[in-house]
Protein backbone atom coordinates (compact mmCIF):
# COMPACT_ATOMS: atom_id res chain seq x y z
CA UNK A 1 0.00 0.00 0.00
CA UNK A 2 3.21 2.24 0.11
CA UNK A 3 2.51 3.39 -3.60
CA UNK A 4 -0.43 5.50 -2.36
CA UNK A 5 1.95 7.53 -0.39
CA UNK A 6 3.26 9.55 -3.33
CA UNK A 7 -0.72 10.72 -4.27
CA UNK A 8 -0.51 11.92 -0.55
CA UNK A 9 2.66 14.16 -0.80
CA UNK A 10 1.04 17.39 -1.66
CA UNK A 11 -1.18 16.90 1.60
CA UNK A 12 1.17 15.83 3.77
CA UNK A 13 4.30 17.24 3.02
CA UNK A 14 3.66 20.56 5.09
CA UNK A 15 1.57 18.58 7.84
CA UNK A 16 4.77 16.01 7.75
CA UNK A 17 7.22 18.57 8.30
CA UNK A 18 5.39 20.58 11.15
CA UNK A 19 4.61 17.91 13.29
CA UNK A 20 3.50 19.60 16.42
CA UNK A 21 4.97 18.66 20.05
CA UNK A 22 1.48 18.48 21.39
CA UNK A 23 -1.07 16.43 19.51
CA UNK A 24 -3.85 14.17 21.11
CA UNK A 25 -3.73 10.76 18.45
CA UNK A 26 -6.46 8.11 19.60
CA UNK A 27 -8.63 4.99 18.09
CA UNK A 28 -11.86 4.13 19.59
CA UNK A 29 -12.00 0.71 20.32
CA UNK A 30 -15.59 -0.65 19.76
CA UNK A 31 -17.00 -3.50 21.96
CA UNK A 32 -20.11 -3.49 21.67
CA UNK A 33 -21.61 -6.18 18.78
CA UNK A 34 -17.89 -6.78 18.61
CA UNK A 35 -17.11 -4.32 16.29
CA UNK A 36 -13.17 -4.46 17.44
CA UNK A 37 -12.59 -6.23 20.25
CA UNK A 38 -13.26 -8.82 21.25
CA UNK A 39 -13.54 -11.05 17.71
CA UNK A 40 -17.14 -12.23 17.82
CA UNK A 41 -16.70 -15.85 19.04
CA UNK A 42 -13.52 -15.36 20.73
CA UNK A 43 -14.08 -16.17 24.43
CA UNK A 44 -10.68 -18.01 25.13
CA UNK A 45 -9.11 -15.59 27.57
CA UNK A 46 -5.38 -15.93 26.16
CA UNK A 47 -6.12 -15.25 22.55
CA UNK A 48 -8.15 -12.13 23.49
CA UNK A 49 -5.06 -10.48 25.28
CA UNK A 50 -2.96 -11.49 22.29
CA UNK A 51 -5.84 -9.69 19.83
CA UNK A 52 -5.97 -6.43 22.34
CA UNK A 53 -2.25 -6.83 22.44
CA UNK A 54 -1.79 -7.16 18.40
CA UNK A 55 -4.42 -3.63 17.99
CA UNK A 56 -2.30 -1.96 20.31
CA UNK A 57 0.92 -2.71 19.01
CA UNK A 58 -0.61 -1.48 15.87
CA UNK A 59 -2.00 1.95 16.72
CA UNK A 60 1.61 2.26 18.61
CA UNK A 61 3.79 1.99 15.53
CA UNK A 62 0.79 4.38 13.78
CA UNK A 63 2.36 6.78 15.65
CA UNK A 64 -1.25 6.90 18.69
CA UNK A 65 -0.85 8.44 21.53
CA UNK A 66 -3.94 7.05 23.46
CA UNK A 67 -7.02 4.51 22.95
CA UNK A 68 -10.44 4.80 23.81
CA UNK A 69 -12.18 1.43 24.77
CA UNK A 70 -15.56 0.94 25.36
CA UNK A 71 -16.49 -1.11 28.80
CA UNK A 72 -19.74 -0.44 29.45
CA UNK A 73 -21.52 -0.59 26.18
CA UNK A 74 -25.03 -1.63 27.78
CA UNK A 75 -25.38 -1.81 31.64
CA UNK A 76 -22.72 -4.41 31.62
CA UNK A 77 -18.92 -4.58 32.33
CA UNK A 78 -15.42 -5.72 30.63
CA UNK A 79 -14.47 -5.88 34.47
CA UNK A 80 -15.53 -7.76 37.60
CA UNK A 81 -18.58 -5.67 39.16
CA UNK A 82 -20.83 -5.74 42.17
CA UNK A 83 -23.34 -3.63 39.98
CA UNK A 84 -23.23 -4.83 36.79
CA UNK A 85 -22.88 -8.41 35.18
CA UNK A 86 -20.16 -9.58 32.76
CA UNK A 87 -21.21 -8.32 29.44
CA UNK A 88 -22.40 -10.63 26.59
CA UNK A 89 -19.37 -9.46 24.19
CA UNK A 90 -16.92 -10.50 25.88
CA UNK A 91 -17.68 -13.97 27.35
CA UNK A 92 -20.72 -14.82 24.75
CA UNK A 93 -23.51 -14.97 27.54
CA UNK A 94 -24.27 -11.97 29.84
CA UNK A 95 -23.43 -12.55 33.61
CA UNK A 96 -20.65 -15.60 32.59
CA UNK A 97 -17.11 -14.33 33.98
CA UNK A 98 -14.32 -15.18 31.41
CA UNK A 99 -12.63 -18.65 31.38
CA UNK A 100 -9.82 -19.11 32.29
CA UNK A 101 -10.42 -16.08 34.97
CA UNK A 102 -9.16 -12.62 34.02
CA UNK A 103 -9.46 -8.83 34.31
CA UNK A 104 -9.95 -7.26 31.06
CA UNK A 105 -9.92 -3.75 32.17
CA UNK A 106 -6.93 -4.32 34.43
CA UNK A 107 -5.37 -5.89 31.84
CA UNK A 108 -6.15 -3.64 28.92
CA UNK A 109 -5.20 -0.20 31.26
CA UNK A 110 -1.82 -2.39 31.82
CA UNK A 111 -0.12 -3.01 28.23
CA UNK A 112 -1.89 0.75 27.17
CA UNK A 113 0.47 2.48 29.79
CA UNK A 114 3.59 -0.10 29.28
CA UNK A 115 3.84 1.43 25.34
CA UNK A 116 3.18 5.31 27.02
CA UNK A 117 -0.69 5.31 25.89
CA UNK A 118 -3.51 6.87 27.72
CA UNK A 119 -6.62 4.43 28.55
CA UNK A 120 -9.63 6.51 28.13
CA UNK A 121 -12.67 4.24 29.74
CA UNK A 122 -15.71 4.72 27.27
CA UNK A 123 -19.02 4.01 28.84
CA UNK A 124 -22.35 4.75 27.40
CA UNK A 125 -24.95 6.42 30.22
CA UNK A 126 -28.09 4.81 29.46
CA UNK A 127 -28.24 2.10 26.97
CA UNK A 128 -29.66 -1.00 28.77
CA UNK A 129 -30.25 -3.67 26.44
CA UNK A 130 -28.85 -3.76 22.41
CA UNK A 131 -31.58 -5.76 20.96
CA UNK A 132 -35.11 -6.87 21.79
CA UNK A 133 -36.83 -9.64 20.62
CA UNK A 134 -38.68 -8.74 17.67
CA UNK A 135 -39.74 -10.33 14.77
CA UNK A 136 -39.48 -10.02 11.12
CA UNK A 137 -42.56 -11.40 8.64
CA UNK A 138 -41.96 -12.34 5.51
CA UNK A 139 -44.45 -13.82 2.89
CA UNK A 140 -43.16 -16.14 0.07
CA UNK A 141 -45.32 -17.81 -2.89
CA UNK A 142 -44.90 -21.98 -2.39
CA UNK A 143 -46.65 -24.18 -4.65
CA UNK A 144 -49.01 -21.03 -5.61
CA UNK A 145 -49.88 -20.35 -1.93
CA UNK A 146 -48.55 -17.55 0.03
CA UNK A 147 -47.24 -19.17 3.22
CA UNK A 148 -46.36 -16.58 5.75
CA UNK A 149 -43.08 -16.72 7.46
CA UNK A 150 -41.53 -16.02 10.84
CA UNK A 151 -37.90 -14.89 11.58
CA UNK A 152 -37.11 -14.00 14.78
CA UNK A 153 -33.83 -11.84 15.00
CA UNK A 154 -31.29 -11.82 17.52
CA UNK A 155 -31.75 -11.02 21.25
CA UNK A 156 -29.29 -9.90 23.41
CA UNK A 157 -28.15 -11.74 26.28
CA UNK A 158 -30.18 -10.27 29.56
CA UNK A 159 -28.59 -11.97 32.82
CA UNK A 160 -30.87 -12.03 36.16
CA UNK A 161 -28.50 -9.16 37.86
CA UNK A 162 -29.20 -6.89 34.95
CA UNK A 163 -30.34 -3.61 35.75
CA UNK A 164 -33.65 -4.04 33.33
CA UNK A 165 -34.47 -7.65 35.40
CA UNK A 166 -33.23 -5.74 39.20
CA UNK A 167 -35.66 -2.27 37.63
CA UNK A 168 -38.01 -2.87 35.17
CA UNK A 169 -39.60 0.35 36.59
CA UNK A 170 -36.20 1.77 35.58
CA UNK A 171 -36.16 1.09 31.62
CA UNK A 172 -38.07 2.49 28.68
CA UNK A 173 -38.36 0.45 25.62
CA UNK A 174 -37.18 2.94 21.78
CA UNK A 175 -37.52 1.06 18.86
CA UNK A 176 -35.56 -1.86 19.25
CA UNK A 177 -33.46 -1.13 22.17
CA UNK A 178 -33.64 -0.79 26.01
CA UNK A 179 -32.89 2.57 27.94
CA UNK A 180 -32.52 3.29 30.88
CA UNK A 181 -34.81 6.21 31.49
CA UNK A 182 -32.80 9.42 31.70
CA UNK A 183 -35.71 11.44 33.82
CA UNK A 184 -35.48 9.21 36.72
CA UNK A 185 -33.32 10.39 39.90
CA UNK A 186 -32.71 7.11 40.96
CA UNK A 187 -31.17 6.13 37.68
CA UNK A 188 -29.02 9.32 37.61
CA UNK A 189 -27.75 7.77 41.01
CA UNK A 190 -27.01 5.18 39.64
CA UNK A 191 -25.04 5.89 36.70
CA UNK A 192 -22.91 7.88 38.82
CA UNK A 193 -22.30 4.64 40.92
CA UNK A 194 -21.12 2.73 38.41
CA UNK A 195 -18.53 5.18 37.36
CA UNK A 196 -17.36 5.87 40.71
CA UNK A 197 -16.94 2.13 41.66
CA UNK A 198 -14.70 2.11 38.15
CA UNK A 199 -12.57 5.27 39.41
CA UNK A 200 -12.26 3.98 42.84
CA UNK A 201 -10.65 0.59 41.50
CA UNK A 202 -9.07 1.25 37.89
CA UNK A 203 -6.05 3.39 37.31
CA UNK A 204 -7.79 5.34 34.10
CA UNK A 205 -7.00 8.63 32.67
CA UNK A 206 -10.03 9.34 31.55
CA UNK A 207 -14.19 8.40 31.56
CA UNK A 208 -14.92 8.92 27.82
CA UNK A 209 -19.13 9.08 27.28
CA UNK A 210 -20.12 9.04 23.10
CA UNK A 211 -23.22 10.57 21.20
CA UNK A 212 -25.65 7.96 22.86
CA UNK A 213 -27.78 10.75 25.17
CA UNK A 214 -31.26 10.20 24.63
CA UNK A 215 -31.65 8.20 21.32
CA UNK A 216 -31.64 9.36 18.05
CA UNK A 217 -35.36 10.05 17.09
CA UNK A 218 -37.03 7.42 15.46
CA UNK A 219 -40.02 8.86 12.53
CA UNK A 220 -43.28 9.15 14.14
CA UNK A 221 -42.48 7.94 17.37
CA UNK A 222 -42.12 9.84 20.58
CA UNK A 223 -39.40 8.62 23.06
CA UNK A 224 -42.10 7.02 25.63
CA UNK A 225 -40.98 9.10 29.16
CA UNK A 226 -44.28 10.82 29.60
CA UNK A 227 -44.83 9.28 32.93
CA UNK A 228 -41.62 10.50 34.44
CA UNK A 229 -42.36 14.13 32.64
CA UNK A 230 -45.15 14.36 34.86
CA UNK A 231 -43.47 13.07 37.97
CA UNK A 232 -40.57 14.94 37.73
CA UNK A 233 -40.82 17.64 34.69
CA UNK A 234 -42.59 20.59 37.87
CA UNK A 235 -44.00 22.57 34.69
CA UNK A 236 -40.73 22.96 32.34
CA UNK A 237 -40.93 23.14 28.64
CA UNK A 238 -40.50 18.47 28.00
CA UNK A 239 -37.55 19.42 25.77
CA UNK A 240 -35.60 21.40 28.32
CA UNK A 241 -36.65 19.12 31.23
CA UNK A 242 -34.76 16.50 29.07
CA UNK A 243 -32.25 18.32 28.71
CA UNK A 244 -32.06 19.52 32.55
CA UNK A 245 -31.70 15.46 32.91
CA UNK A 246 -28.81 15.33 31.21
CA UNK A 247 -26.99 18.25 32.56
CA UNK A 248 -27.28 16.73 35.57
CA UNK A 249 -25.81 13.62 34.89
CA UNK A 250 -22.91 15.27 33.94
CA UNK A 251 -22.34 17.57 36.73
CA UNK A 252 -23.10 14.54 39.18
CA UNK A 253 -20.25 12.66 37.68
CA UNK A 254 -18.19 16.13 36.98
CA UNK A 255 -17.84 16.34 40.71
CA UNK A 256 -17.70 12.36 40.98
CA UNK A 257 -14.39 12.63 39.28
CA UNK A 258 -12.98 15.32 41.44
CA UNK A 259 -14.17 13.50 44.54
CA UNK A 260 -12.42 10.18 43.74
CA UNK A 261 -9.78 10.51 41.02
CA UNK A 262 -8.40 14.22 40.64
CA UNK A 263 -6.37 13.96 37.82
CA UNK A 264 -8.71 11.53 35.56
CA UNK A 265 -10.38 13.65 33.12
CA UNK A 266 -13.88 13.77 31.49
CA UNK A 267 -14.50 13.86 27.49
CA UNK A 268 -17.46 13.62 25.33
CA UNK A 269 -17.76 12.68 21.49
CA UNK A 270 -20.66 14.14 20.85
CA UNK A 271 -22.58 13.85 17.49
CA UNK A 272 -20.65 16.39 14.91
CA UNK A 273 -23.67 19.44 14.84
CA UNK A 274 -24.39 21.18 18.15
CA UNK A 275 -27.64 22.66 16.41
CA UNK A 276 -28.41 23.95 12.75
CA UNK A 277 -27.99 27.76 12.11
CA UNK A 278 -31.78 27.63 11.17
CA UNK A 279 -32.91 27.20 14.55
CA UNK A 280 -30.00 28.82 16.50
CA UNK A 281 -28.03 31.71 15.09
CA UNK A 282 -24.67 30.18 17.36
CA UNK A 283 -25.68 27.11 15.55
CA UNK A 284 -23.13 25.85 12.30
CA UNK A 285 -24.38 26.53 9.10
CA UNK A 286 -25.38 22.72 8.21
CA UNK A 287 -28.88 20.75 7.75
CA UNK A 288 -28.59 17.93 9.96
CA UNK A 289 -31.81 15.88 10.67
CA UNK A 290 -30.51 15.53 13.86
CA UNK A 291 -28.66 17.33 16.25
CA UNK A 292 -27.20 17.30 19.81
CA UNK A 293 -29.10 20.06 21.38
CA UNK A 294 -32.50 19.44 19.58
CA UNK A 295 -32.88 15.63 19.31
CA UNK A 296 -30.28 13.94 21.56
CA UNK A 297 -30.41 16.52 24.25
CA UNK A 298 -27.25 16.90 24.69
CA UNK A 299 -25.85 20.81 25.25
CA UNK A 300 -22.25 19.99 24.74
CA UNK A 301 -21.64 23.79 24.77
CA UNK A 302 -23.10 24.59 28.13
CA UNK A 303 -21.02 21.45 29.87
CA UNK A 304 -18.02 22.78 27.80
CA UNK A 305 -18.84 26.79 29.25
CA UNK A 306 -19.51 25.60 32.76
CA UNK A 307 -15.90 23.15 32.58
CA UNK A 308 -17.63 19.95 33.85
CA UNK A 309 -16.09 17.99 31.23
CA UNK A 310 -12.16 18.03 30.18
CA UNK A 311 -12.41 17.71 26.48
CA UNK A 312 -14.76 17.53 23.45
CA UNK A 313 -14.38 15.12 20.41
CA UNK A 314 -16.62 16.11 17.65
CA UNK A 315 -17.76 13.34 15.41
CA UNK A 316 -16.94 14.56 12.18
CA UNK A 317 -17.21 11.72 9.96
CA UNK A 318 -18.10 13.44 6.60
CA UNK A 319 -16.68 14.95 3.58
CA UNK A 320 -15.59 18.01 2.68
CA UNK A 321 -18.19 17.75 -0.27
CA UNK A 322 -21.11 16.56 2.35
CA UNK A 323 -23.69 18.80 1.61
CA UNK A 324 -25.63 19.29 4.43
CA UNK A 325 -22.70 18.82 7.05
CA UNK A 326 -19.75 19.60 5.18
CA UNK A 327 -16.20 18.35 7.30
CA UNK A 328 -14.76 22.35 6.71
CA UNK A 329 -17.98 23.97 7.77
CA UNK A 330 -18.09 22.18 11.53
CA UNK A 331 -14.22 22.14 11.72
CA UNK A 332 -14.24 25.56 11.73
CA UNK A 333 -17.41 25.74 14.12
CA UNK A 334 -16.40 23.73 16.61
CA UNK A 335 -12.68 25.55 16.36
CA UNK A 336 -14.48 28.35 17.45
CA UNK A 337 -17.11 26.74 20.08
CA UNK A 338 -14.98 25.16 22.54
CA UNK A 339 -14.35 27.60 25.30
CA UNK A 340 -10.85 27.24 25.94
CA UNK A 341 -11.20 23.51 26.49
CA UNK A 342 -9.29 21.15 24.30
CA UNK A 343 -11.26 20.16 21.02
CA UNK A 344 -10.08 17.23 19.29
CA UNK A 345 -11.92 15.54 15.70
CA UNK A 346 -13.42 12.51 15.43
CA UNK A 347 -12.60 10.95 12.14
CA UNK A 348 -14.46 8.28 10.11
CA UNK A 349 -11.52 6.43 8.39
CA UNK A 350 -14.24 3.42 8.41
CA UNK A 351 -15.68 5.30 5.74
CA UNK A 352 -12.91 4.56 3.65
CA UNK A 353 -15.16 3.77 -0.04
CA UNK A 354 -18.23 3.91 0.94
CA UNK A 355 -18.81 6.76 -1.67
CA UNK A 356 -17.67 8.91 -4.31
CA UNK A 357 -15.94 11.22 -1.95
CA UNK A 358 -14.24 8.40 0.18
CA UNK A 359 -12.68 6.72 -2.34
CA UNK A 360 -10.97 9.54 -2.78
CA UNK A 361 -7.57 8.43 -1.60
CA UNK A 362 -6.50 12.04 -0.44
CA UNK A 363 -9.54 13.18 1.72
CA UNK A 364 -7.86 11.43 5.11
CA UNK A 365 -4.70 13.44 4.40
CA UNK A 366 -6.73 16.84 3.56
CA UNK A 367 -8.70 16.46 6.76
CA UNK A 368 -5.33 16.44 8.68
CA UNK A 369 -4.04 19.02 6.88
CA UNK A 370 -7.02 21.06 7.70
CA UNK A 371 -6.78 20.31 11.62
CA UNK A 372 -2.63 20.71 11.48
CA UNK A 373 -3.64 24.29 9.87
CA UNK A 374 -6.01 24.85 12.94
CA UNK A 375 -4.00 26.06 15.99
CA UNK A 376 -7.36 25.69 18.04
CA UNK A 377 -7.62 22.07 17.38
CA UNK A 378 -5.89 19.85 19.52
CA UNK A 379 -5.63 16.27 17.64
CA UNK A 380 -7.68 13.61 16.29
CA UNK A 381 -9.40 10.44 16.96
CA UNK A 382 -10.38 7.47 14.57
CA UNK A 383 -13.46 5.45 14.70
CA UNK A 384 -12.80 2.72 14.38
CA UNK A 385 -9.74 0.39 15.67
CA UNK A 386 -10.02 -2.49 13.13
CA UNK A 387 -10.74 0.08 10.60
CA UNK A 388 -6.97 0.05 10.39
CA UNK A 389 -6.06 -3.38 9.51
CA UNK A 390 -7.68 -2.69 5.75
CA UNK A 391 -4.81 0.25 5.43
CA UNK A 392 -7.43 1.39 2.97
CA UNK A 393 -5.63 3.66 0.24
CA UNK A 394 -2.45 3.56 2.03
CA UNK A 395 -3.56 5.94 4.80
CA UNK A 396 -2.17 3.55 7.93
CA UNK A 397 1.24 4.24 5.85
CA UNK A 398 0.58 7.68 5.56
CA UNK A 399 -0.30 7.97 9.24
CA UNK A 400 3.13 5.83 10.12
CA UNK A 401 5.38 7.31 7.73
CA UNK A 402 4.40 11.20 6.95
CA UNK A 403 2.04 12.79 9.76
CA UNK A 404 2.64 10.67 12.83
CA UNK A 405 6.23 9.91 11.88
CA UNK A 406 7.85 11.82 15.15
CA UNK A 407 6.28 10.92 18.63
CA UNK A 408 4.02 13.84 20.06
CA UNK A 409 2.96 14.68 24.17
CA UNK A 410 -0.59 14.95 24.96
CA UNK A 411 -1.05 18.69 26.13
CA UNK A 412 -1.25 19.14 29.88
CA UNK A 413 -4.44 20.15 31.37
CA UNK A 414 -3.44 22.81 33.71
CA UNK A 415 -7.18 22.90 35.79
CA UNK A 416 -6.86 19.44 36.52
CA UNK A 417 -2.64 19.46 37.57
CA UNK A 418 -0.31 21.89 36.72
CA UNK A 419 2.78 19.76 39.45
CA UNK A 420 5.76 19.30 36.88
CA UNK A 421 7.82 16.72 37.94
CA UNK A 422 11.63 17.04 38.85
CA UNK A 423 14.55 16.62 36.27
CA UNK A 424 15.58 13.54 35.24
CA UNK A 425 18.53 12.14 36.56
CA UNK A 426 21.18 11.03 33.80
CA UNK A 427 23.49 8.32 34.55
CA UNK A 428 26.33 8.16 31.82
CA UNK A 429 27.91 4.31 31.13
CA UNK A 430 31.09 3.84 29.08
CA UNK A 431 31.75 1.27 27.10
CA UNK A 432 33.69 0.43 24.49
CA UNK A 433 31.71 0.13 21.64
CA UNK A 434 28.54 2.90 22.85
CA UNK A 435 27.60 5.81 25.88
CA UNK A 436 24.44 5.25 27.04
CA UNK A 437 22.80 7.42 28.93
CA UNK A 438 20.55 6.31 31.47
CA UNK A 439 17.51 8.24 32.81
CA UNK A 440 15.26 8.00 35.97
CA UNK A 441 12.74 10.06 37.87
CA UNK A 442 13.91 12.68 39.95
CA UNK A 443 12.29 12.75 43.00
CA UNK A 444 10.43 9.41 44.52
CA UNK A 445 7.62 11.08 44.44
CA UNK A 446 6.84 11.67 40.89
CA UNK A 447 4.44 9.82 38.97
CA UNK A 448 5.89 8.89 35.52
CA UNK A 449 4.08 8.15 32.43
CA UNK A 450 7.68 8.24 30.65
CA UNK A 451 10.23 10.68 29.16
CA UNK A 452 10.69 12.87 26.42
CA UNK A 453 14.05 12.61 24.31
CA UNK A 454 14.83 15.92 22.21
CA UNK A 455 17.52 16.71 19.09
CA UNK A 456 18.52 19.49 17.67
CA UNK A 457 20.66 20.90 15.28
CA UNK A 458 21.05 23.96 16.54
CA UNK A 459 18.82 26.09 18.75
CA UNK A 460 16.59 24.72 20.84
CA UNK A 461 13.43 25.87 22.39
CA UNK A 462 11.44 23.15 24.46
CA UNK A 463 8.32 24.90 23.86
CA UNK A 464 8.02 24.68 20.47
CA UNK A 465 10.45 21.72 19.71
CA UNK A 466 9.15 18.32 18.10
CA UNK A 467 9.78 15.31 20.32
CA UNK A 468 12.49 13.03 19.04
CA UNK A 469 11.76 10.12 21.05
CA UNK A 470 9.27 8.92 23.52
CA UNK A 471 10.25 6.54 26.23
CA UNK A 472 7.51 4.91 28.24
CA UNK A 473 8.48 4.93 32.16
CA UNK A 474 8.19 1.09 32.40
CA UNK A 475 10.75 0.59 29.67
CA UNK A 476 14.53 1.06 29.99
CA UNK A 477 14.91 5.03 29.92
CA UNK A 478 18.17 5.06 27.95
CA UNK A 479 19.44 6.68 24.83
CA UNK A 480 22.99 4.65 23.32
CA UNK A 481 24.97 6.29 21.06
CA UNK A 482 27.50 3.90 18.84
CA UNK A 483 31.11 4.56 19.51
CA UNK A 484 33.51 3.84 16.58
CA UNK A 485 37.28 4.02 16.33
CA UNK A 486 36.62 6.48 19.53
CA UNK A 487 34.63 8.66 18.26
CA UNK A 488 30.53 8.85 19.18
CA UNK A 489 28.22 8.27 16.08
CA UNK A 490 25.96 11.15 16.64
CA UNK A 491 25.33 14.42 15.68
CA UNK A 492 23.62 17.68 17.40
CA UNK A 493 22.08 17.77 20.97
CA UNK A 494 20.42 15.87 22.96
CA UNK A 495 17.90 16.56 25.69
CA UNK A 496 15.60 14.47 28.02
CA UNK A 497 12.95 15.90 30.04
CA UNK A 498 10.11 14.39 32.37
CA UNK A 499 7.22 13.51 31.73
CA UNK A 500 4.22 12.89 34.10
CA UNK A 501 0.87 10.77 34.10
CA UNK A 502 -1.07 14.28 33.64
CA UNK A 503 1.36 15.40 30.93
CA UNK A 504 3.50 17.90 32.92
CA UNK A 505 6.53 18.67 31.80
CA UNK A 506 10.22 19.11 33.95
CA UNK A 507 12.82 21.34 32.57
CA UNK A 508 15.35 19.94 30.12
CA UNK A 509 18.74 18.67 30.74
CA UNK A 510 21.58 17.98 28.13
CA UNK A 511 22.83 14.48 27.82
CA UNK A 512 24.73 14.73 24.99
CA UNK A 513 27.55 16.55 24.13
CA UNK A 514 28.15 17.15 27.39
CA UNK A 515 29.47 19.88 29.06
Amino acid sequence: MKRFLLVCLFFCSRSAFSQPKYEFRAVWIATVDNIDWPEQGNYNTEQQKAEFIRQLDMHQRNGMNAVIVQIRPACDAFYPSAIEPWSEWLTGKQGRAPVPYYDPLEFMIEETHKRGMEFHAWCNPYRAVFETAHTVVTYKHVHHKRRRIVTHVKQSSIAVTHVSRKHPDWILTYGDTKYLDPGNKDVQLYVNSVIRDMLSRYDIDAIHFDDYFYPYRIGGVEFPDNASYLKYGKGMDKEAWRRSNVDSVIVMLHRTIQDVRKTCKFGISPFGVWRNQSRDSLGSNTKAGQTNYDDLYADILLWLKNGWIDYVVPQLYWEFEQNNAPFGVLLDWWSKNHFDRPCYIGLGIFRAGSNIYWRDRNQLPRQLHAIRNDPDIGGEVYFSSTSFYKNAYGWSDTLRENFYNYPALIAPMPWIDSTRPSIPLVHTISGQDSLVFRFEKGNVSDTLKGFAVYKAEASFNIDSSRVFRFIPNNQPAQMVFPVKKGMIQAQGRYFVTAISKTNNESDPILIYPQS
